[in-house]
């Protein structure tokens, strides 16, 4: 079970594509409390994700969050916090070793493209916090995830952004086209330009033996190697996000939109209505029939389904037409590499124990 917190709505920045309802609710220590309690009860290895809004203005709830689940349930869970980067300090990074929390750091690249987009109420840049904040996140999380946003604009900074991550540290880049944009034939044949460079770089890089993990390649090579992997979402299943004021939702991005609750702090999960919506979101998607892709590419994802075209059971065009170019272009290079015998390559894709190998292989 994942269970993912939203802290507050509130937000020290304006990004222009963020899909948030941002306003002035704070979830009391209370409410996180009774969500953890009743959602993961009987759970042995239980994720706890805080989010917002920006959750690091509320850095004291997450430590104290912390500190009652494991005094309740010792290690019965992992922590996860997503933050925008502009309010991390030494002081957080260091608390955050101290209780095991593993901090994601939203960051678009280049300063450049960054700033077109994730600006302040202002409309100043936020890319110099940004960097600083997340330099100290890598010092001591090397491997902390970095979630890159793509959009028609920064398409053609995309290749750049993902080099400058790694050079800055980065080893694990998670980037999202923004599908809700607006995608002309001109910002596409950029998108498909940077994923060509990005081919080029990424076959540099295992060739290196220099362990970035790059989810548009990495995670869609997976579902080559190992079936089902891109099947489904577990919808309202094994992720549940809690809104400040307590309402339960099936993930993200459904967080105040209408018809989507399934239960409330206090009053327990709505199973039928949870049941439902995950087996809705399951189903086979019409305009998927007879793809060879079905079961490889993340159709059923109900926050892009519902973001995009506002039901569960449609996929954006262009997310067929995204999918349709980057699959084949990392089969393409899973090709390449295996006939190499690419030993990174290799270890990282067909060895279950690479995790912590390579954790041992960091420690020697």
């Amino acid at each position: 079970m994942h269970l993912t917190l939203h802290l507050t709505d509130r937000c020290n920045l304006a990004c222009r594509y963020c899909y948030a309802r941002h306003g002035t609710s704070d979830m009391s220590l209370e409410t996180a409390l009774a969500a953890i309690e009743e959602c993961t009860a009987g759970e042995e290895n239980c994720g706890i994700i805080f989010f917002g809004g920006e959750p690091l203005l509320r850095e004291e709830m997450i430590f104290n969050v912390i500190a009652d689940c494991e005094r309740r349930r010792p290690h019965a869970y992992h922590y996860k916090v997503t933050t925008n980067g502009t309010l991390v300090t030494p002081q957080f990074v260091e608390r955050a070793r101290s209780v095991r929390l593993h901090v994601a750091v939203s960051c678009d690249g280049l300063a450049a493209a960054h700033d077109r987009h994730r600006v302040r109420e202002d409309g100043s840049g936020s890319s110099s916090d940004v960097l600083r904040g997340l330099g100290l996140v890598l010092a001591d999380q090397p491997y902390a995830p970095v979630m890159m946003t793509v959009n028609p604009d920064t398409a053609g900074d995309f290749a750049d952004g993902v080099a400058e991550l790694c050079a800055r540290g980065a080893k694990y880049i998670v980037s999202t086209v923004n599908f809700q944009a607006d995608w002309d034939a001109k910002a596409r044949r950029r998108l498909w330009k940077a994923y060509s460079r990005l081919a080029d770089w990424y076959l540099d890089v295992y060739r290196r033996e220099e362990k970035v993990y790059f989810a548009a390649f990495d995670k869609r090579i997976a579902t080559r190697i190992w079936e089902g992997r891109g099947a489904s979402c577990q919808l309202g299943r094994r992720q549940i996000s809690v809104a400040p004021d307590g309402t339960y939702y099936p993930c993200v991005q459904f967080v105040g939109r209408a018809g989507y609750e399934i239960g409330r702090v206090g009053k327990g999960l709505d199973e039928p209505c949870r049941e439902c919506i995950f087996a809705r979101n399951e189903r086979a998607k019409p305009s998927c029939a007879g793809c060879a892709l079905e079961g490889r590419c993340n159709n059923r994802c109900g926050c892009l389904n519902v973001s995009t075209t506002g039901s569960l059971d449609e996929v954006p065009p262009f997310f067929c037409e995204h999918e349709r170019h980057v699959i084949p272009l990392a089969d393409r290079l899973a090709e390449k590499l295996y006939a190499e015998r690419n030993a990174l390559f290799i270890q990282r894709h067909y060895n279950p124990a690479f995790p912590v190998v390579s954790i041992l292989e960091d420690m020697v």
